[in-house]
């Protein structure tokens, strides 16, 4: 070996501990990461499915009123044909 690649040797082994912390705490940031937008994922998809039931259930209720006086008088006059034909 040249005495330029030993002095790199030498400066690599001196910054080797320096550099595997480094390394450690960017995995361990990056997992801890990964699940904080894991998690900020899974409670916005629930917060947005609860919002879309609740809104169902707090819908107002129209009632519709309709005059059915016409419709049972025709009804009661077939009836009233039928029973008479019998």
């Amino acid at each position: 070996m040249s005495q330029k690649k030993v002095d790199n040797y030498k400066v690599q082994k001196a910054n080797r501990k320096s550099e595997q912390k480094k390394e450690k705490f960017y995995d361990i940031l990056e997992r801890v990461v990964g699940v904080l937008v894991c998690v900020a994922l899974v409670a916005w998809i629930g917060y947005s499915v609860y919002d879309k039931v609740t809104e169902k259930d707090a819908s107002e209720v129209q009632q519709t009123v309709m005059d059915t006086s016409a419709l049972d008088d025709y009804v009661n006059t077939i009836t009233a044909d039928t029973t008479e034909a019998e």
